[in-house]
């Protein structure tokens, strides 16, 4: 449905004569989206740095060269939880800067 509507007001913006570029389309969801997705490989990368002196052959808890090689996989998908559940709060001043930054473009 949502799909109807930005072809009916591409269609409407169309018909009155004013250009519709890829970034006058953009929503502030995509922008909300992508600093989610900032935020959540900046803490992958705190995290990463965090996991770098713990060792991987802690007796029965440990999980070896399998959690060696999957150890960053395992980081980038904590980070992205911890930002998808409000993270730091980086993701909001990050925003705000795309949201500047678009508002200069046009």
């Amino acid at each position: 449905m949502s799909l109807d509507l930005n072809a009916q007001s591409a269609m409407s913006a169309l018909q009155s004569g004013t250009a519709v570029t890829p970034q006058t389309m953009a929503t502030g969801t995509a922008a909300q989206k992508t600093a989610q997705e900032f935020e959540g490989v900046f803490i992958s990368q705190m995290l990463s740095q965090m996991f770098d002196g713990v060792g991987t052959d802690n007796g029965f808890f440990g999980g070896g060269v399998g959690e060696d090689m999957f150890r960053s996989m395992m980081v980038n998908e904590y980070g992205k939880q911890l930002s998808a559940q409000g993270g730091v709060g980086l993701s909001q001043s990050v925003l705000k800067e795309m949201m500047k930054m678009q508002e200069l473009r046009q």
